[in-house]
Parts: C-alpha cells; sequence; structure tokens
C-alpha cells in the first residue's frame, strides 16, 4: 500500500503508543500471575473486546463519511471475523505463554527481554516468505536487542529455567502475531479486527480457566485494577495501536518500534516508583534510540518488504 505524508507518520506513532501502554503492563501481568493463566488472560482480553465492541460500527460509519457514495461499503463481517479468528488465535497462544511464564521465578524485564526478540524472529521469517529487509533495519535491529540486553539484563544472566523456556516460545508466537496483523490489517477495519481477536482469544481462555484453574472471585477482586488497566489499556487500546500501526509500517520496522516498551517499563519505573537508572540501563535506552532512529531511514531494497 502506497503511503501518504500523514500515514508515513502515524504508522510508526502507533506503534510507539502501544509500546508506551505496554510498558506499564509488565507490573500488572506479573500481581496478577497468582490468580492463574488463563483466569488473567480470559478476563482482560474479553474485557478488551466488550470495551471496543461499541467503536466497531463507530469506527466504520466514520471511514463511509469520509467517501462519496459509490465508494461507500458495507460492514464486511465475515471478512473481518474470518480475520480475527486468526489473529485471535495466535494472540491466544502468545499471550497465555507469556503470563505463564511469570508464574516462574524470572524477573518481568527479564521476560520482555526475551519476549523482545520478536524483532530479530520477525525479519528472518520473512527471508523465508521471500521478503526483504533494508540493510540499516537490520543494523538498527541488531542495536535495538544490545541495547534491550543492557536495559533488561544483568551482568552474565544467562540462566535458562522454564520461565526462560516460556518467554522465548513466546517471543516466538509474538513474532507470528505480527505476520499475521500484517496478513489482514489491509483487507480488514483495525478495530473490528481487534475486537474479533480479543474475543476469540478471551473466549478460548475463558473455557480453559474453568478446565484447568479454579477462579476464585476474591482473587480475581484482589487484582482488579491490574487486570482492568491489562483489559482496557495494554488489550483494548495498544493491541488496537498496534494494528493501526502495522497497516502502515513495515513489520521488522513495527517490532523494533514496539519493542521500546522495555524502555518505557523502565522509564515509568523511574517517575512512579522513583527506581534507580543505572548508567548501564541508561546505555540501553541510548542504543535501543539510535537503532529506532536508524530504522526510519528510507533505504528501500528490490523485492516486498517485511
Amino acid at each position: 500500500m502506497k503511503k501518504n505524508y500523514t500515514q508515513k507518520f502515524a504508522g510508526p506513532l502507533f506503534c510507539v503508543l502501544a509500546a508506551l501502554l505496554w510498558g506499564l503492563s509488565f507490573v500488572a501481568q506479573k500481581t496478577g500471575a497468582h490468580i492463574g493463566t488463563f483466569t488473567f488472560n480470559g478476563i482482560r482480553t474479553v474485557i478488551g473486546g466488550i470495551f471496543l465492541l461499541p467503536f466497531v460500527p463507530l469506527f466504520h460509519n466514520i471511514k463511509n463519511k469520509k467517501l462519496p457514495d459509490p465508494q461507500k461499503t458495507k460492514f464486511d463481517f465475515k471478512g473481518n471475523l474470518k480475520g480475527g479468528i486468526i489473529c485471535g488465535l495466535v494472540l491466544f497462544v502468545a499471550s497465555n505463554l507469556q503470563q505463564h511464564a511469570f508464574t516462574y521465578d524470572i524477573f518481568a524485564a527479564k521476560v520482555g527481554f526475551i519476549t523482545a526478540l520478536y524483532m530479530i524472529i520477525v525479519p528472518l521469517a520473512g527471508l523465508f516468505m521471500g521478503r526483504r529487509v533494508r540493510f540499516n533495519v537490520w543494523i538498527a535491529v541488531f542495536l535495538g536487542v544490545g541495547g534491550l540486553y543492557l536495559l533488561c539484563m544483568k551482568p552474565g544472566d544467562f540462566k535458562i529455567g522454564t520461565g526462560e523456556i516460556f518467554s522465548i516460545l513466546c517471543a516466538f508466537g509474538f513474532a507470528a502475531h505480527i505476520l499475521v496483523i500484517d496478513r489482514f490489517c489491509d483487507e480488514t477495519e483495525p478495530v473490528a479486527l481487534a475486537c474479533f481477536q480479543f474475543l476469540t482469544a478471551g473466549i478460548i481462555s475463558v473455557i480453559l480457566m474453568f478446565i484447568f484453574e479454579k477462579p476464585a472471585l476474591s482473587d480475581i477482586l484482589e487484582c482488579a485494577v491490574p487486570i482492568l488497566y491489562a483489559g482496557i489499556c495494554s488489550t483494548g487500546i495498544a493491541f488496537t495501536l498496534q494494528i493501526f500501526g502495522q497497516k502502515y509500517t513495515e513489520p521488522t520496522v513495527a517490532s523494533l518500534l514496539m519493542c521500546l516498551e522495555s524502555v518505557f517499563s523502565v522509564i515509568f519505573g523511574w517517575i512512579i516508583l522513583h527506581d534507580v537508572l543505572s548508567a548501564r540501563a541508561l546505555l540501553g535506552c541510548a542504543v535501543m534510540f539510535a537503532g529506532v532512529i536508524l530504522s526510519q531511514i528510507e533505504i528501500k531494497p528490490k523485492g516486498k518488504e517485511v
């Protein structure tokens, strides 16, 4: 899709805004880990889907108002539902793998770093799909990984436990999610796609919640604030911004921009929780921002980009 001037900057901006909201979500997810993986994810994704439901017809009508009468379209329920179900199945797998990682003895920052390795998996997967990546974006990706390591990981922390294994699997899951969003974002309406994927992922998680877990209302109410934040902001708003962002941003660049969630999590920890930022963490932020800036330089390769 050819981008106009506004879309060229709106795509990356939406990805960064999504990362900002996700940056606050790791604390919420860690806080709610004790109520059960499917319980936490099921409730929050259903909340995200319900939150978006009234916006589906609203955004469709807004889109139609901008078009002349001959170009106005009816809401493609079947097409949006198909894309939402496929994306929702992938999101269900990825998000539950990540949430389950928090139930083990692993730092939230480490889960964030390992999850963010999808920024390497996405372009590598694209190569097998016959897509090309700009040379400067490859450099930006490796700068991003290096910056995230400095930001999130302790020196010499190469321990691989069960939590780390689930985080690695989660990275592959979110890489697949970015690629399926890229597949459907141009032929569906973003808000509808987001809503249907949340309801798909949420309903499956709720069913498994009753099969494999013992949800207690008192525990759920105790985690009401983290669940509501994760449901409305991290899920309902942020993942929708991801779809809008990917509509106008190549997947590899989008994955790099969305990995800024780790940077934002550190910044919010400094502002809200008064965490101390080490020189190592500041260097990691600087290296990652350098990678993000480098990724925005337009050097077009031959072939379709990923």
